[in-house]
């Protein structure tokens, strides 16, 4: 296939890219700076001054949008959010813009999200059927972007919104600064411990995306995550045991409040939200325990 990609040269992306390559497809990465052609992957220029993306764009068979200024990067000043917001509601646009432009229409549109639509809670269990959305900024910030995304229905092409969990690599996303205080013997219990953190290993993440893909029947919003979710004193353990390291300085609440602000709550809450549609659909994980995928990613 062909296949587009925003956001394809960040942390998902180039992992899905190059999943896709390995797979014999064939990658357009929207990007902002000219880059030579790789070996499968064409590089289009697309918000800048004269870029015409679709010229180069007919004939794909999908488009895969991750575009977006990063949630970790920052604290959340109201600038920031701000930012956040707009980078992906700008980039949306653009992508539906390009879909109308093109001849022939992609089949489908796979658009990022983020399980932060979902309320935080300590009991709940949250699968793509509940309709209970949270009202602080993410939640926000994800509904209207998958309502955004939701639009390229009218062009006829197929729609489905990836709600990911925590994306664990070795050396970008969430985990590098989890890890950070037990390679310092300084790691333990972030907050109560028993807020939930529903996690996907990266590379299963840019596997399901390409199963959304595949998968024709698939529509709206899919979970992005590991079937075994943990909650966060668990989680830690786990990534003690794997660098080989005690578990034993909590970090309070209070603390993080103070250092982080708004921000912490990406530390301090949670949601447990299951891959139900994935796995309705037939999607195997390759990681689908916690132990399994820390020690692929620190072998």
């Amino acid at each position: 296939m062909k296949i587009a990609i925003t956001g394809g040269t960040g942390f998902l992306g180039s992992v899905l890219t190059e999943l896709l390559v390995e797979k014999g497809h064939e990658v357009f990465i929207l990007t902002r700076s000219d880059k030579p052609k790789e070996r499968g992957i064409t590089y289009v220029r697309w918000l800048s001054n004269g870029a015409r993306p679709e010229a180069q764009l007919e004939g794909i068979d999908a488009l895969v949008n991750l575009a977006g200024t990063s949630i970790n990067d920052g604290l959340w000043t109201d600038k920031q959010k701000k930012k956040i917001y707009e980078s992906r509601v700008s980039a949306t646009k653009e992508v539906l813009r390009i879909i109308s432009a093109l001849e022939k229409k992609p089949e489908v549109l796979i658009n990022a999200s983020a399980i932060g639509i979902y309320p935080a809670s300590e009991y709940k269990t949250y699968t793509e059927a509940d309709r209970e959305y949270g009202n602080d900024f993410l939640a926000e910030t994800v509904l209207a972007w998958e309502s955004l995304a939701e639009q390229a229905q009218l062009d006829g092409v197929r729609a489905a919104y990836a709600r990911f969990g925590i994306l664990l690599g070795k050396e970008e996303g969430a985990l590098p600064l989890m890890a950070l205080p037990y390679k310092l013997f300084a790691g333990g219990t972030v907050g109560s411990g028993r807020q939930w953190l529903s996690w996907i290993h990266v590379r299963d993440a840019a596997r399901a995306v390409l199963f959304a893909i595949e998968q024709k029947e698939l529509t709206g919003p899919f979970n992005v995550t590991a079937p075994n979710p943990q909650r966060m004193k668990a989680f830690g353990k786990e990534i003690g045991r794997a660098l080989g390291r005690p578990h034993w300085i909590p970090a309070p609440s209070f603390a993080l409040k103070a250092a982080l602000g708004d921000k912490s709550r990406l530390v301090l809450e949670g949601q447990r939200a299951l891959p139900t549609v994935l796995l309705d659909h037939g999607f195997k994980f390759e990681f689908p325990n916690l132990p399994e995928a820390l020690a692929d990613i620190y072998k």
